[in-house]
């Protein structure tokens, strides 16, 4: 089984401009029991694809400065326990010792490979060699060898016993996009835009083929069949070719061409194939293009065919609506017999994951799924299964009538009947929590605030969800009142998913554009953002007012030239002004103007790089940035 990374194909070279075009996302070898995918917030999330929930997750620390670019699933293992030693099977036990996937191996922009470990639920390793970004990861199906290639043209073999290179060469003048070991162990292919096939042992060039004319993208072995038998096929795909190519590895060198095309709609963006073990035997393919739809082929590679091969079947997904809108596939693995498939949809936040049974005499076949439906029935399930802290039975929680959402609960500690007599530990109510909400007013001394409850940063997101669901302008006022970036960041990073756009929206429609708390919303929320549809139309307030501002800045900056002009001349014959109080003055005109600006780059700036900073943010005067 196979992942493609995708390509943008506009002149971006290296690895990130590819993760920005397709992400990955693969299913576990052989019982396909897991799905791990990468999301547009740099996360590693692995879904069950048996209970349909969400698994683990994992955060590499330079999540968005170092991107994962691909990921591949490492042989399935025997994992055994630590906590002391075995006791001998029984006879009757000995074959019942299952195999289950454990390690991942993601490659990152930064020129690391991460090894995550599904048992231990945590990094195994950090693998470092390359100066350029990690296209491509592939496991030896026996060894524990991992190869790697790079932006950097070389392919390093990492031996994961010691976690050190084995072996570092060069392999094309261009960088290496794709990997593929063969099932023996003893061949690797590697590719750029020419393909080669390299032997292990002497880590030589055993052949060279044409290959794409763009960067390959793909690469999996067809057959099982050793190279001096004729019967050891392999295929190949590239960005932007709408091809999938099958080369023949032959005995006499004749095999610099390829022998059968598979057409697709699109460049394949995952391939997953069952490969033939005898010339009597089919194989099999399923291959999921950039254009979301899925397509199977079954072919006898027995020699060339000169005429390109059509799928048997074509397998798109739609909504439920009466107009119905497209669903993207995601990933696709087959099934034992050839109508079934295991089959990931919808977006890689919240992906769909069903085993469906595919009617694959029919040439076109449209599957009509409820998606809102399958989601929240995911998102009841995966909730369900969170384990609550254990807390005081008089305790009160205050829950908003969102789906899927809890506020916080606190337990008490065990020295809290340690306490003082006079503590009141009594639930707030709103109006209450409004009450303490005082920023005009803050004290500086050490003891002042000793002894009053202080409102929590969680009491901050359940009052803003709370004003959102009742629209009370004055609860919403109250709470974005504050201009500390510290609790403004850990309210916004609370806020429940289905609450984010009607924030935006709300404040979009304010008189005054608050722009440290969309600052915050776009740092913690752009992936989820990023993945709703008709995002334009929903906030067409909020890009109207920031393209109107945006005009007017041009303006102001020019009066800001003239009336510092002016007021310095006015400065110079009026002895009682200074010129210090006119630059004030003047700054301040201009310093409004461009935090407008600034907004603006808020809004269409990459979450991963650096926001500039608030201009106004020493002037307490301003409140165009509330």
């Amino acid at each position: 089984m196979l992942v493609v990374r995708g390509s943008s194909g506009r002149g971006e070279p290296g690895a990130l401009a590819r993760m920005s075009a397709s992400l990955p996302c693969v299913f576990s070898p052989k019982s396909r029991q897991y799905l791990a995918l990468c999301a547009q917030d740099g996360r590693l999330r692995i879904w069950n694809t048996d209970s349909k929930t969400l698994h683990q997750e994992y955060v590499p620390s330079a999540h968005l400065s170092a991107t994962c670019t691909c990921i591949a699933w490492g042989p399935c293992r025997t994992l055994w326990s630590r906590e002391g030693p075995q006791r001998k099977k029984r006879k009757s036990e000995a074959g019942q010792v299952e195999e289950k996937a454990d390690l991942l191996a993601m490659g990152t922009a930064a020129g690391t490979v991460l090894i995550y470990s599904t048992a231990k639920g945590a990094l195994h390793c950090t693998l470092g060699g390359h100066s350029g970004g990690v296209n491509c990861v592939q496991w030896h199906p026996e060894d524990s060898l991992l190869y790697s290639g790079s932006d950097d043209t070389h392919i390093v073999e990492w031996d994961l016993q010691t976690g050190k290179k084995r072996s570092n060469w060069k392999a094309d003048r261009a960088a290496v996009t794709s990997l593929c070991v063969s099932p023996d162990g003893k061949l690797l292919l590697s590719a750029g835009r020419t393909i080669k096939m390299w032997d292990l042992d002497t880590k030589e060039v055993y052949r060279k083929f044409t290959g794409h004319s763009t960067a390959v993208t793909t690469l999996c072995f067809a057959t099982t069949r050793p190279p001096d038998s004729n019967g050891l096929y392999f295929l190949s795909g590239a960005e932007h070719d709408r091809l999938l190519s099958v080369w023949q590895v032959r005995e006499d060198g004749r095999d610099k061409n390829s022998v059968v095309s598979f057409t697709l709609t699109d460049e394949p963006q995952h391939v997953d194939l069952v490969p033939s073990n005898s010339k009597e035997e089919a194989v099999r393919l399923a291959v999921v293009c950039k254009d979301g739809q899925l397509h199977l082929f079954e072919h006898f590679l027995n020699g060339p065919c000169k005429k390109p091969l059509s799928p048997s079947c074509t397998v798109q997904m739609s909504d439920t609506k009466d107009s119905p809108a497209p669903i993207p596939l995601l990933a696709a693995a087959l099934g034992a017999d050839t109508r079934s498939a295991l089959l990931a949809y919808g977006n890689h936040l919240q992906p769909v994951m069903e085993r469906a049974e595919i009617n694959t005499a029919e040439r076109h076949v449209c599957l009509t799924r409820d998606i809102h439906t399958s989601l929240s029935l995911s998102m009841e399930t995966a909730v369900s299964k969170v384990k609550t802290p254990v807390v005081n039975a008089k305790s009160k929680v205050l829950v908003p009538g969102l789906p899927g959402h809890q506020a916080p609960i606190k337990g008490t500690s065990q020295g809290s009947e340690k306490r003082k007599k006079d503590t009141d530990t009594k639930e707030m109510s709103i109006e209450e929590r409004l009450g303490e909400i005082d920023l005009s007013t803050v004290s500086t001394e050490k003891g002042a605030l000793k002894g009053k409850a202080s409102l929590q940063t969680d009491n901050f997101a359940v009052l803003l969800v709370q004003g959102l669901e009742s629209k009370d302008a004055s609860i919403l006022n109250k709470v974005l009142q504050t201009r500390k970036d510290m609790v403004i960041n850990k309210t916004v990073a609370r806020l429940p998913l289905p609450v984010v756009l009607p924030f935006v929206e709300e404040v979009s429609q304010m008189a005054l554009l608050i722009v440290r708390w969309l600052k915050a919303v776009l740092v913690h929320h752009t992936s989820y953002l990023a993945s709703l549809p008709d995002l334009v139309t929903q906030l067409g307030v909020l890009y109207h007012m920031i393209e109107t501002r945006v005009k007017m800045f041009h303006k102001l900056t020019k009066l800001n030239g003239k009336l510092h002009l002016l007021m310095t001349q006015v400065a110079t014959s009026d002895s009682s002004t200074t010129v210090t109080d006119v630059d004030h003055t003047a700054k301040l005109v201009y310093e409004e103007g461009k935090c407008i600006f600034v907004t603006s780059l808020l809004m269409f700036r990459p979450v991963n790089l650096e926001f500039p900073s608030c201009p106004c943010s020493s002037e307490p005067s301003c409140g165009s940035h509330m």
